[in-house]
């Protein structure tokens, strides 16, 4: 579950500058260092989870499509790599349900509808995060395994369950996005026809089309870790539950997301 807790902005202090010295303009993704820009991407939680993700299902779909023989050396290597980051990466979600609770707290909502959706979205998203803490934690060795088979359970229903609401928001984001692009992009014409200038809409327009992309990228991650859901709860039994096409679903999640990340960061 990854696709939901970025739309809460963070708000950064900046110290009040000297008397006659110049205040350091914020820049831009085009002209910001690559390396500042890496530091602040691999100071996030999601950032180094992502890198990880993306790692790891490289490392299935390349064991899953039999391109190297099972008797090499680093055949043996890279199923151990696969199953260590696996591992790994359920210690970055401890307290990550915090942020299910915040974003639902403070959320605004137009109508009962909305209300019953962010509940099912980020109630279904935190219990996830809750519950892997523990699958962790039994995976560690701190609690004992035998309960790791019913809490993997619990945490892929409410993983499926939270992508069902996170889907169906964001459809009525992409119609209020198509709204407000309708819109714009009628004034701009109305610009034209009266011969003034049109530069503020031309720059809205273009920006509501970046969101209009990235919400789309974000449904289709949905899809790919949706998928990946139903395959926990089915134990990876029904059509394209194989494990190749599983692997692939999860780099495509992992991609989209570090794409969401490093723009975000």
């Amino acid at each position: 579950m990854d696709s939901k807790a970025s739309t809460t902005p963070i708000a950064t202090a900046t110290s009040t500058p000297l008397l006659n010295h110049k205040v350091p303009t914020k820049s831009t993704p085009k002209d910001r260092d690559f390396l500042n820009h890496l530091e602040a991407y691999l100071a996030k939680r999601d950032g180094v989870d992502k890198l990880l993700k993306i790692s790891r299902y490289t490392t299935k779909i390349i064991l899953a499509s039999s391109a190297l023989p099972e008797t090499l050396p680093v055949t043996g290597r890279l199923k151990s790599f696969e199953s260590s980051v696996g591992v790994s990466r359920k210690a970055f979600r401890l307290g990550k349900f915090v942020q299910d609770v915040n974003a639902l707290r403070s959320s605004h909502f137009d109508s009962k509808g909305e209300i019953l959706l962010s509940v099912i979205a980020y109630g279904g998203e935190g219990l996830y995060y809750f519950v892997e803490q523990f699958i962790w934690l039994a995976k560690s060795g701190l609690i004992d395994a035998k309960h790791s088979r019913n809490l993997q359970k619990i945490s892929a229903w409410a993983e499926f369950i939270g992508y069902l609401g996170s889907i169906s928001l964001k459809f009525r984001d992409l119609k209020r996005i198509g709204e407000d692009e309708a819109c714009v992009e009628s004034s701009i014409k109305i610009a034209i026809t009266r011969g003034i200038g049109y530069e503020q809409e031309k720059e809205k327009l273009r920006k509501l089309r970046e969101k209009k992309l990235m919400k789309k990228l974000s449904i289709v991650q949905d899809f790919a870790d949706a998928l990946m859901a139903v395959a926990d709860i089915r134990d990876g039994k029904g059509p394209f539950l194989g494990t190749l096409s599983l692997s692939c679903a999860g780099l495509l999640s992992a991609l989209i997301s570090t794409h969401k990340n490093w723009v975000s960061c």
